[in-house]
């Protein structure tokens, strides 16, 4: 890559959260529990999804694609922080990094566009209901994960590239516990100036787009749920939104708070613990979210319960 000469770095050091061991092996055990959690609560959305026939419907198929990547979202983060709570050697080689990165920014880009999918189809479900089969077709389904894959990865490809045609023939040591832009720009021995323009106009643009989308259809889900004249007619039809309102609010505040603030506000240490929210806990609370708060997904989960306990 451009910039890349003897000098530049070939691997890089992560300080990661703190110097003191216990409160390491603390960390280790907590997030261990966390990504466990993680692992276990999605794959057992997909499962239930795939096995309850009264699930396979355009916004559970959007559901169980959302929790294949917040399973790949937090392996690309959680494996390499666990064994660093308990490494001497916090380091990641160059290629790791860009791989890291890469993999880290298009599964971030791909769940901004899951997201805003799964609030457009809420919104067709609750103005358009009778088109409701008919706008939101399988093929329809299938274009709206694909785009949101291949979106995701393109705009990942422009931020690797930018990010790693820097030279880092400096410090190699990154204030942070996974390879990010902004702890990599920090280091950087080269001029930033368009590396950060880049981000902040594919990544800006992909934050505006989706956001926009989501709160344009809430604007109508909330007149069409002001119309309906029951109070129990109301509140069922909201209950269905608050799940998917609660995951965008949380995921999109984090993402927000660490890539859109002032520079003159930074702080690497404040950036970890964003981060750390949106790359482990998130992947973790959204399928609880979806599960707790939606009576279709535990009616599922009891009836695949009480099966196995028949069948024993």
């Amino acid at each position: 890559m451009e910039g890349k000469n003897d000098s530049q770095a070939t691997e890089f050091i992560f300080l990661g959260f703190t110097d003191c061991q216990e409160l390491q092996v603390v960390l280790f055990i907590t997030f261990l529990a966390v990504y466990i959690i993680t692992l276990v609560t999605n794959i057992g959305m997909i499962l239930l999804i795939q096995i309850d026939s009264r699930l396979h419907s355009p916004m559970y198929f959007l559901l169980s694609n959302l929790s294949f990547v917040d399973i790949c979202y937090s392996t690309v983060i959680a494996p390499k922080m666990l064994m660093d709570f308990l490494a001497e050697n916090k380091a990641i080689s160059y290629s790791g990094c860009v791989l890291q990165l890469y993999f880290f920014a298009a599964l971030c880009d791909t769940e901004c566009f899951l997201l805003a999918a799964m609030a457009y189809d809420r919104y067709v479900a609750i103005c358009n209901p009778l088109l409701y089969k008919v706008v939101m077709s399988k093929k329809v389904c299938i274009q709206l994960v694909v785009g949101s894959y291949f979106l995701g990865i393109l705009d990942s490809l422009i931020h690797t590239y930018f990010t790693f045609r820097l030279s880092f023939c400096g410090s190699n040591i990154l204030n942070h516990f996974f390879c990010d832009i902004p702890p990599l720009l920090t280091i950087s021995c080269s001029e930033t100036h368009l590396t950060e323009l880049m981000l902040f106009t594919f990544f800006g643009s992909i934050e505006a787009v989706t956001i926009l989308t989501i709160l344009v259809s809430y604007v109508y889900i909330v007149r069409t749920i002001l119309r309906i004249r029951s109070a129990e007619g109301r509140r069922k039809t909201f209950s269905t939104c608050a799940s998917h309102m609660l995951a965008v609010t949380i995921f999109h505040g984090t993402l927000i708070f660490t890539y859109f603030r002032p520079s003159s506000s930074y702080s690497l240490d404040t950036d970890k613990i964003a981060s750390l929210f949106y790359t482990v806990v998130i992947p973790m609370l959204n399928p609880l979210i979806y599960s707790l708060r939606n009576k279709e997904v535990k009616g599922a989960l009891w009836r695949a319960i009480n099966k196995k306990v028949f069948f024993h």
